[in-house]
């Protein structure tokens, strides 16, 4: 039987899932390529680690260039994350004609033109499944399973710690820090949990969807982001009367003058599909001209979900390789990228929840809703709750109507300058499902 040979960058906690299903499935592996999945090298920063998984020691070393190139391997499998080191062992897989599976999604989303442009140069394939919501396997479904179709928006989960913090803090009306503990002692969180609940984490991922959806490339600087930390437990509270879940949501649309691109906790209806996705679980929502809405939901992190996204990479560059198909095919959905202006966000449109914490004064009601009228932001609801106490901050509530983002950002900054207004003013954006 043939054997394809492959070479571990990294045996962490991914790499030592990719070698345990590699291993416990190697039958089924070997029914379904015709071929036997072998591993010739694994590379590692330091000899002397404990591991996960028994691995053959006389496979691993610490010389990445010499595992890369190695004459018996036809697959390089980039499991070290990260960009740079990350960036220069794919391209020299490249150039020494290696074809490439990576869960980077970093890697992808800063260096994905010149990764992509490498491979295609060379004649060899780049497979990255597991760089988004890694078990769902979304990246195929958007190259293939919805290759005649036309992609208009995208909204996704992709971040499963964000999702987990925002769920828990629905559910149980626990504080922001609280939850962020438990996450990082399950496992959830890393110890600087920025990329996370930063959104930084779902922009590089959110960069990789818009490149598969849009054919655009859209660099990280250009998408909006805001994090999950400023959110409180009596946000969720207003949420609910109001009929919503918040979500730790990316958000691709298609216009005709551009894309749209942004990462932000979002207020969605109850009765949307996304808002039953809870825990650390990932989704995507999409929605395509001929077919409408589809939804994608399962384990988007993790050892062996993130495994099992690898290693049937690597069983599709296995039979590309049998079949003397490999780097004939288009990795990114569109042949050729097309350079598309990023929508500037001031000119977005949301409805929008706004929390102020204000002294309990006579008028106080009435300026806000003057400077937010001056901004051309029309109200919808308002609600003022809390301690009837000159001197102790009540709560005003406010959902409006569309806005655009502009507007909404400069009358926040003419009411943080009100001297009723005593605490930072938290904004959640309102979606309605599309």
């Amino acid at each position: 039987m043939r054997e394809i040979g492959v070479t571990l960058l990294g045996l962490g906690n991914v790499g030592s899932g990719v070698v345990r299903l590699l291993t416990d499935n190697a039958p089924a592996i070997e029914a379904r390529l015709g071929a036997r999945v072998a591993v010739r090298a694994v590379a590692v920063r330091d000899l002397a680690k404990a591991r996960k998984v028994d691995v053959d020691p006389s496979i691993v070393t610490t010389d990445l260039e010499a595992a890369v190139a190695r004459d018996d391997v036809d697959i390089v499998c980039e499991l070290i994350g990260g960009e740079t080191v990350a960036r220069d062992a794919v391209l020299r897989a490249i150039g020494c004609g290696k074809h490439v599976v990576t869960a980077n999604k970093a890697l992808l989303s800063v260096h994905g033109d010149e990764v992509f442009e490498a491979a295609e140069q060379a004649d060899v394939d780049v497979y990255y499944e597991a760089a988004v919501c890694a078990g769902v396997p979304i990246i195929r479904a958007l190259r293939e399973g919805l290759a005649s179709d036309r992609i208009e928006q995208v909204y996704g989960i992709v971040n499963g710690t964000s999702n987990f913090i925002l769920t828990e803090m629905a559910e149980r009306g626990r504080p922001f820090a609280d939850v962020l503990a438990e996450a990082q002692r399950a496992g959830y969180a890393e110890a600087d949990p920025t990329l996370d609940v930063g959104g930084g984490d779902a922009a590089h991922k959110l960069s990789i969807l818009t490149m598969l959806c849009f054919g655009t490339h859209v660099p990280l600087d250009k998408i909006h982001v805001d994090g999950i930390d400023s959110l409180t437990p009596v946000d969720f509270e207003y949420a609910d009367r109001f009929g919503y879940v918040i979500k730790p949501l990316a958000i691709a649309r298609e216009h005709a003058e551009g894309v749209e691109a942004r990462v932000h906790p979002t207020m969605i209806p109850k009765n949307w599909l996304l808002a039953s996705v809870s825990g650390a679980k990932n989704a995507l929502y999409v929605k395509s001209y001929a077919l409408g809405p589809s939804l994608y939901y399962g384990a988007g992190a993790g050892m062996m979900p993130t495994a099992v996204a690898c290693v049937s990479d690597v069983i599709e560059v296995s039979r590309n390789v049998q079949a003397q198909a490999a780097g004939h095919l288009p990795m990114r959905s569109y042949r050729r990228m097309v350079n598309r202006p990023v929508l500037d966000h001031g000119r977005l449109r949301s409805r929008y929840y706004m929390r102020f914490g204000v002294l309990d004064r006579p008028g106080v009601l009435g300026q806000l809703a003057n400077v937010l009228g001056d901004h051309e932001i029309s109200i919808e609801q308002v609600v003022q709750e809390g301690p009837r106490e000159a001197e102790r901050p009540v709560r005003i509530v406010v959902t409006t109507h569309e806005a655009t983002e502009g507007n909404v950002g400069h009358a926040l900054e003419q009411i943080g300058k009100l001297a009723a207004v005593v605490e930072p003013a938290v904004v959640i954006r309102i979606a309605d499902a599309p």
